[in-house]
C-alpha cells in the first residue's frame, strides 16, 4: 500500500569510515521489524553491504537503498560509504535525501571524512541530525566529541541526549528533550523509562532550556510564549524544532550503540515527528535555474540518481519521484535524449532484496530494472511535462592512471567495460589519448580505481594492469629564429619541389607585426590543446603561389601536434612565411607541406625551445600531527607551498605541484596521515621545466624513438 508524500522521510547516513553507518542501518531495520535478525559487518551478512567486494573488505563501497516503516512514516535510508574515494556515491544520495544523519565515532571524535561531508551538507542545505555512535566503546569520549562538533560546526549543534554511563558498561541515555532516562537491557531494543538521577538534573535542565530557546527563536508566537511562560508545551516544542531543523537553525545531537541496538528507536521517533517530509522541503531546482515544488497530484516526473549493472539482472536504476506518482508499466520520456522508456516494474528496496509495489508517490525513492537509454542524472517525465531536474554536480577526479590489458585483443573488451562503468559512475572519466598514446582513467583515489579493476576482472573477465600515465607536456619557444628548407625529390617523371623560408617567434596577443616583413594575410588559430598558432603569409612578388599556403600551414600544424623535442603538442608560436621557391611542374601541396615541416623543425631548435609542464593547485586538509610528514613529502615532489591556514582542528596546505609528481599521491597521503588527510587538485597552469629535466625528457624521447 502506497504511503502519502507527507509521511515519507528520506534520510542519508553520512560519516567517516568506521563511524558505524551500516551497523546503524541494521539496527534501524531490526528495531522497526523490517528484519528478524541484525546482521554484522564482521559477519558479512548486512542488508546494506551486500556486494562480494564489500563483504570481503568489511567496508561500504556503494550507497545502498533501504527502508523501514516507523509509526506513521516510511523512512527511506541511504547508507553511504565513508571513504573519500567514493564521494560520488555520497553526493548522489544527498541529492535525493531530505535529512542527513551524520554519525560520529565517540572514540575518535570529528574525523577528516566528516569535514569533507560537512561541505556538502552546507551546499545542499540539508537538515542534519548528529548521532554520536559507539558510546559503548572502552575509549568513548562523548563530551570531547560533542565539543569538537560544536567547535567545527557551530553553536547550533545542541545535544538532545547524552550517555549516563558511557564505556563498556553503557546501558543508559539521558534524553533532555523529554527529560527522561532510557535504560536498556543487555540485548538492547525498547528501553525502560526512568527518572533522571538527581546528580544529572541540573545538567539535563540546562540542555533542555537551550532546546526550548532554539525552538522558540524561529517563530514569533513561540518566542512570546517562551518569555511569558518560561517553557513550551511538547506540541509547541515539536513545532518549533521542526522549523529550526528544516532551516539548519539547529543540529540536534543523539547518542547510541548501533551494535547493541541501543538508541535507534528514539532517533527514528524523532525523524517521524520532527524531520521534514519531501513536501515540507523548499522547491527543488531545475536545470534552467527555476524551481518547482513537489506535486503529488501533478504529472509524473522521476530523476535517476544512481545506476548499476548487476550480473543476471542487467541495468538497475535508482530514482526519486519528484512529481505525481509512478506505476509499473508506465511509459515516460527521457528529457535528455527524447527516448521513450517503460518502467516495467517498480520496486521498494532493502539492499538487494526488492519488492514490487503498485506505485510510488512524489517524494518516494524506488528502483526499476532494464531501462534501455537512461542513466544517472536523467529526468523521465510523463508526456506533456517539460522540465529537467538540476543534475547532480559530481566532484572532478583527483588521480589518474594508465590502463594496460594483457594483450591487444583484450583492449576492445576492456574499453567497452570501462565505458559501461563510466556510465554508471560519473566520478570516473575515461580518456583515450592519441597524444599520449595511452588509455587513461581518472578517479577519486586509489581505492576507487582498484574497485574499477576488481569489477572488470570479476564481471568482464579481463585482467587490467595500471602503469604511470604519461604527462601532457607542451613545447614552445623563447626567441625568434629564421630558417629555410628545400624539399626536392626526383625519381623519373614529375618530381617534388618546394622551398620555404619562415620566421618563428613566441606569440602573445597584441604583439606587433614581424619586423621587416610585409604581412599579406593573418590566421590566428586556437589550438584544441590550448594556446595558439598565428600563421602570417608575408610572400611578396609571388615567389610562392598563395594556393600553397594551406599545405604549408598543414605541415606546420602536423609538427605542432608532435613537437620536435618530445613529441608533445606545441603552442603559442607565430610563424611568418616570407620567401621561398616553387617549380612550375614539380611543385605541389605535398612538396610544400614537407618543406614547411623541415623548416619548422630546424627553426624550432634554434629558437630557444622550451618544454612546459602542467602544474596543479593542490589543497590538503590534515590534522596537526600529520603536517610535518606531509610538508616533507611535498618537498620531494618539487612543490611550491603557497600558504597554510587553520580550519577548526585541521590545517589546510595550499601548494602548486607538478602533475608529473602526483602519481599515486592518494595512496601516499593516506599512508603518511593514517587516512586522516584529504586533498583536492585542479589544473593551474603550464610552466617551463628546469634545464636538467628538459635534457632528461629530450633524451628519454630520443631513446624511445630509437627503440621503436
Amino acid at each position: 500500500m502506497s504511503v502519502e508524500s507527507k509521511n515519507i522521510r528520506n534520510v542519508v547516513l553520512l560519516g567517516h569510515s568506521g563511524s558505524g553507518k551500516t551497523s546503524f542501518s541494521e539496527t534501524m531495520l531490526f528495531e522497526s521489524g523490517a528484519t528478524t535478525r541484525m546482521g554484522t559487518v564482521e559477519g558479512g551478512n548486512t542488508l546494506s553491504d551486500y556486494s562480494s567486494i564489500e563483504q570481503e573488505r568489511g567496508n561500504s563501497l556503494f550507497s545502498t537503498l533501504l527502508h523501514v516503516k516507523w509509526r506513521d512514516c516510511k523512512i527511506n535510508i541511504l547508507d553511504t560509504p565513508g571513504f573519500d574515494d567514493f564521494i560520488g556515491e555520497v553526493v548522489a544520495s544527498m541529492k535525493v535525501a531530505d535529512t542527513a544523519l551524520l554519525l560520529l565515532n565517540s572514540a575518535h571524535g570529528v574525523e577528516v571524512g566528516t569535514e569533507l561531508i560537512w561541505d556538502y551538507v552546507q551546499d545542499f542545505k540539508t537538515p542534519t541530525i548528529f548521532v554520536i555512535n559507539q558510546v559503548d566503546h572502552e575509549k568513548s569520549d562523548f563530551d570531547s566529541t560533542l565539543e569538537q562538533a560544536k567547535e567545527r560546526f557551530g553553536s547550533k549543534v545542541l545535544p538532545i541526549q547524552y550517555p549516563y554511563n558511557q564505556g563498556t558498561s553503557f546501558n543508559s541515555i539521558i534524553d533532555t528533550l523529554r527529560m527522561v532516562m532510557y535504560v536498556f537491557s543487555k540485548d538492547g531494543g525498547k528501553p525502560e523509562k526512568h527518572p533522571i538521577p538527581d546528580s544529572e538534573k541540573a545538567k539535563a535542565m540546562e540542555m533542555h532550556n537551550a532546546l526550548v530557546e532554539a525552538a522558540a527563536e524561529n517563530e514569533d508566537g513561540l518566542m512570546e510564549k517562551f518569555f511569558e511562560q518560561g517553557t513550551l508545551s511538547e506540541e509547541e516544542l515539536t513545532y518549533g524544532l521542526r522549523i529550526a531543523l528544516a532551516h539548519q537553525q539547529i543540529f540536534p545531537v543523539f547518542c547510541c550503540s548501533a551494535t547493541h541496538n541501543m538508541g535507534s528507536g528514539r532517533i527514528m521517533g524523532f525523524i517521524n515527528d520532527i524531520a521534514p517530509s519531501p513536501v515540507d522541503m523548499p522547491p527543488f531546482e531545475l536545470e534552467n535555474g527555476k524551481t518547482m515544488p513537489y506535486n503529488p497530484s501533478g504529472p509524473s516526473s522521476v530523476f535517476i540518481f544512481k545506476t548499476i549493472s548487476e550480473p543476471q539482472v542487467g541495468l538497475v536504476s535508482y530514482f526519486k519521484v519528484y512529481s505525481g506518482s509512478v506505476h509499473s508499466n508506465e511509459d515516460l520520456i527521457n528529457m535528455q535524449n527524447g527516448t521513450h522508456e517503460r518502467l516495467s516494474q517498480v520496486y521498494e528496496a532493502n539492499g538487494k532484496v526488492r519488492n514490487i509495489v503498485d506505485k510510488l508517490v512524489a517524494g518516494d525513492i524506488g528502483v526499476t530494472l532494464k531501462l534501455k537509454n537512461s542513466h544517472t542524472n536523467n529526468t523521465l517525465n510523463a508526456k506533456g511535462l517539460d522540465i529537467i531536474i538540476d543534475p547532480i554536480h559530481f566532484p572532478t577526479p583527483r588521480i589518474r592512471t594508465a590502463v594496460v590489458p594483457p594483450s591487444k585483443t583484450d583492449m576492445e573488451k576492456l574499453i567497452k567495460a570501462l565505458h559501461q562503468i563510466e556510465e554508471e559512475d560519473p566520478t570516473l572519466k575515461l580518456e583515450q589519448s592519441a597524444t599520449l598514446k595511452q588509455t587513461i582513467i581518472h578517479g577519486q583515489g586509489q581505492l576507487h580505481l582498484d574497485l574499477v579493476r576488481y569489477r572488470i576482472e570479476k564481471v568482464n573477465g579481463v585482467h587490467m594492469d595500471f602503469e604511470a600515465p604519461r604527462i601532457p607536456y607542451r613545447e614552445t619557444i623563447t626567441k625568434s629564429a629564421d630558417e629555410m628548407y628545400r624539399h626536392k625529390k626526383q625519381s623519373g617523371g614529375a618530381g617534388q619541389f618546394g622551398e620555404v623560408h619562415m620566421r618563428i617567434e613566441p606569440y602573445y596577443d597584441g604583439m606587433p607585426d614581424p619586423a621587416g616583413l610585409t604581412v599579406r594575410n593573418i590566421e590566428v588559430e586556437d589550438l584544441e590543446w590550448g594556446g595558439k598558432l598565428a600563421f602570417y603569409w608575408c610572400i611578396v612578388g609571388g615567389t610562392i603561389d598563395a594556393k600553397y599556403s594551406s599545405a604549408i600551414k598543414k605541415g606546420i600544424m602536423q609538427k605542432m601536434i608532435e613537437g620536435p623535442l618530445t613529441g608533445s603538442n606545441c603552442q603559442d608560436i607565430r610563424v611568418s612565411i616570407y620567401d621561398g621557391k616553387m617549380h612550375s611542374v614539380d611543385s605541389n601541396d605535398m612538396a610544400f607541406m614537407l618543406a614547411s615541416i623541415g623548416a619548422f623543425r630546424a627553426a624550432f631548435r634554434n629558437a630557444g625551445p622550451q618544454i612546459l609542464e602542467p602544474i596543479e593547485n593542490v589543497e590538503i586538509t590534515c590534522p596537526d600531527v600529520a603536517m610535518g610528514d606531509i610538508m616533507g613529502d611535498l618537498q620531494t615532489r618539487r612543490a611550491i607551498i603557497m600558504g597554510m591556514d587553520s580550519d577548526g582542528h585541521y590545517q589546510k596546505i595550499k601548494a602548486k605541484v607538478p602533475l608529473a609528481e602526483m602519481y599515486q599521491y592518494s595512496s601516499t597521503l593516506r599512508s603518511i596521515s593514517q587516512g586522516k588527510a584529504k586533498f583536492t587538485r585542479e589544473f593551474a597552469e603550464y610552466v617551463p621545466v628546469t634545464p636538467d629535466i628538459q635534457q632528461r625528457l629530450i633524451a628519454e624521447h630520443k631513446e624511445e624513438e630509437e627503440t621503436h
